[in-house]
């Protein structure tokens, strides 16, 4: 992975990922968070696991991350524009649209 193509994965990860880790933490804590997604096989979401990575990776400053961490976070891009494509019309404050997206 070249340097620019981690700039890019990096700018748009934290153009996707506005919560802040405190904030995504709070998030993961509650029956909502933990009502959607799909079972990795442990009685957690894939969606959930994916947010608990995704604190560990925001609380790391910039040359702190890993290659690792980078194939996440452009996992998570994907992630987020597929789903956003697929947003349902109205309100999706309560819906497991959303729920499942701030994972």
């Amino acid at each position: 992975m070249t340097d620019d193509e981690k700039q890019d994965i990096y700018d748009d990860f934290y153009d996707n990922v506005n919560m802040t880790p405190y904030e995504l933490e709070d998030w993961l804590d509650t029956d909502e968070s933990k009502s959607v997604g799909k079972d990795s096989g442990d009685g957690e979401s894939v969606g959930h696991k994916s947010g608990r990575k995704i604190v560990k990776i925001k609380r790391k400053k910039k040359e702190e991350l890993t290659e690792t961490n980078y194939k996440h976070m452009n996992k998570v891009n994907g992630y987020v524009a597929r789903h956003t494509a697929q947003r349902p019309d109205g309100d999706v404050k309560e819906t497991d649209w959303y729920y499942s997206l701030k994972n």
